[in-house]
């Protein structure tokens, strides 16, 4: 019961009134989260995946974006039953400053954009993941980027944007964390 309370709570404030229509609708949800704010688009031509400083990055905004955004999901008391992060260090960053619990970094949260990693394999194991996660059981939070969210949930969101997806449906909805103050 707790857990359901808290996920309500946090649907409530992230749509700005009641959630009590949303009860059933969001059983076994996912949160996919798009990193923080990282200036800029894609990533340097000198990509590595193992090495931050050759990627776009957060800013002190986006960490402190991060933080707020993990602060305000910590209010609601959610029990979560992980939380996974695209392996760019972007979303490791983003997860990690959430402050939510251990990251598990997942490859099948990674950005295929510029092509570094092929969209139908990182897309294929994501379905595949989110097949198995139990569909009534608490929420996952998966850190990852635009067109990951957008191939999966049909939704854009901003970079610090989130979307609420329900595992049993397939319905996915866009929060609203605009209200959010990004003040440390």
């Amino acid at each position: 019961m707790r857990q359901l309370t808290g996920l309500l709570f946090l649907i409530s404030w992230l749509f700005g009134g009641s959630a009590i229509a949303y009860q059933t609708q969001f059983d076994g949800t996912v949160i996919f989260l798009r990193h923080a704010q990282a200036p800029g688009s894609g990533d340097p031509k000198n990509f590595d995946l193992d090495n931050c400083q050759t990627q776009r990055n957060l800013d002190d905004t986006g960490r402190r974006q991060a933080r707020a955004i993990g602060r305000r999901i910590a209010a609601a008391r959610l029990i979560l039953a992980g939380i996974y992060s695209s392996e760019w260090c972007r979303c490791l960053e983003t997860a990690l400053l959430l402050d939510l619990g251990a990251v598990t970094p997942f490859d099948g949260l990674n950005s295929f954009y510029q092509n570094h990693v092929s969209r139908d394999a990182t897309l294929a194991k994501l379905n595949s993941k989110l097949a198995n996660l139990p569909h009534n059981g608490p929420p996952v939070i998966m850190v990852t980027h635009y067109v990951t969210i957008q191939a999966v949930a049909n939704i854009a969101v901003p970079s610090g944007g989130a979307v609420l997806y329900d595992l049993a449906t397939g319905y996915a909805r866009e929060l609203s964390l605009n209200a959010l103050s990004f003040q440390p």
